[in-house]
């Protein structure tokens, strides 16, 4: 008599679910109302991309808004603005990844490299502050410091230089918004690089030591490969972000004389669809903005996970 086969029968997928539920119940349920929050603000609101191929009007509303198909996006790559929001789009966030994304690197390894306890937490705090004081407050400082007769002025003027007004300069816009930026962020960009110190172990940097490493072999061998998946994931994530540069810093510091260098896609999207009510167009450019993101993204995380194998997804 021959054994009776025992037959594996594969759970459905409502099974499976809830297997899951009883055992991760409080995650899911302390994840769902971030869930909600996204699906609310990010996705229930997508449907309205659709003024972007429409001439949307408000008494018509959505549906009943006349189709006119790629004429906006036609309008926007032949206007004279086209070149100019995403040359300087790309311009600026080019420039914050080549001077501002280190920054938290660089000071996260200064940091960690510091043995006196009070002295680093003191540098940690006065580095923070920046980043929890308002927007508008930062924007309202850099005019005050930038004027005629501000502080950088008052010590240009100390060493026998020439007043200037800054904010008005095309020329210096993109310095000071960078510049001010990495003062703003660095040190809370730092705090993630400092978790990431934190795990390596130590018992690496001992062997190393006894092998006779010294400070920079061991940044270049432990230090440096031990954050490296951090950085690489980050950095795919700012260049996903390179046409998304937020808009309220740039309206609070820029005028008419800082277009050339100063206007880019979100404030061009904020001025023509809120300020001008050319709803359909600014909600194509907004589109057009968030496909390049998108294909940006994709890219990078591809490459990523070709060249060393760390990557979102």
């Amino acid at each position: 008599m021959q054994p009776q086969q025992l037959i594996y029968k594969k759970p459905s997928l409502i099974q499976a679910i809830k297997k899951d539920y009883k055992k991760n119940k409080w995650l899911i349920l302390m994840a769902l109302p971030v869930v909600a929050w996204y699906i609310l603000f990010h996705y229930v609101p997508m449907y309205g991309v659709i003024i972007a191929f429409k001439q949307f009007s408000p008494v018509k509303g959505i549906w009943d808004s006349n189709w006119v198909g790629l004429k906006h996006f036609h309008d926007f790559f032949n206007s004279i603005s086209a070149w100019r929001v995403i040359r300087n789009t790309l311009l600026i966030n080019f420039y914050q990844l080549i001077f501002a994304f280190p920054a938290p690197i660089i000071l996260a390894l200064l940091l960690n490299e510091i043995k006196s306890k009070y002295f680093k937490k003191t540098i940690q705090t006065v580095t923070y502050l920046p980043h929890f004081v308002s927007t508008v407050v930062i924007c309202g400082m850099i005019i005050d410091f930038f004027a005629k007769s501000g502080l950088i002025n008052d010590i240009i003027a100390y060493f026998g230089g020439s007043r200037t007004i800054f904010l008005v300069e095309a020329g210096w816009f993109r310095t000071i918004y960078v510049g001010t930026g990495i003062w703003q962020g660095v040190g809370w960009g730092s705090i993630i690089y400092l978790a990431a110190l934190t795990a390596i172990d130590t018992e690496l940097y001992e062997a190393v030591t006894i092998d006779g490493a010294g400070r920079w072999k061991q940044f270049v061998h432990i230090t440096l490969p031990g954050i490296a998946p951090t950085i690489v994931i980050l950095l795919i994530m700012n260049i996903g972000n390179m046409m998304s540069e937020g808009y309220e810093k740039i309206i609070l510091l820029y005028n008419p004389s800082t277009y050339e260098t100063a206007d880019i896609i979100s404030s061009y999207v904020y001025r023509r669809g809120l300020v001008e009510a050319n709803y359909s167009f600014s909600a194509a450019v907004g589109l057009f903005n968030s496909i390049v993101n998108l294909i940006l993204i994709v890219t990078a995380n591809y490459v990523s996970r070709k060249v060393n194998e760390t990557s979102l997804w």
